[in-house]
């Protein structure tokens, strides 16, 4: 399986560790990158900045719950912009809300995934993003 690079976008140090441990188990060799808010993603992304020297994700793993430009908003952002719009976006968050998942697939996100506290389900949850996200990812870097 070739490598991936995989944006994580994400404020919480704890669910940080989990989601790199994670896939450090499961032995997969992708490219994590790991920015904690949404400005931040938006630099990464547009390449500015401390970031002007980076590949352009083919994933992106994404909280809703996220300071300044939320996730909701940052989702938004992203599917409008015609250099960014095909990266696949999978939500990573602890909402389970039918108005969070309903607005963020009105705003075409790929995934919508409600954070298991369990590390073996979290794992399990790893698994699947790689099985449909990553060994299949239809986006291969045509913005570098």
């Amino acid at each position: 399986m070739n490598e991936v690079h995989i944006l994580l976008v994400e404020d919480n140090e704890g669910d940080i560790i989990l989601t790199t441990e994670a896939f450090k188990d499961m032995q997969l060799e992708n490219e994590i990158s790991v920015v904690k808010d949404g400005e931040e993603a938006l630099r990464f992304l547009k390449k500015q900045e401390e970031y002007s020297h980076v590949s352009t994700p083919q994933l992106i793993l994404m909280d809703i719950n996220l300071p300044g430009i939320d996730g909701k908003q940052l989702l938004d952002i992203i599917k409008r912009d015609d250099k960014l719009k095909d990266i696949p976006v999978v939500m990573l968050t602890c909402s389970d809300t039918d108005s969070d998942i309903s607005e963020c697939y009105d705003k075409q996100v790929n995934w919508y995934i409600t954070k298991p506290i369990d590390y073996d389900k979290y794992t399990k949850v790893m698994h699947e993003i790689e099985a449909f996200y990553v060994s299949f990812v239809p986006y291969n870097n045509k913005t570098n």
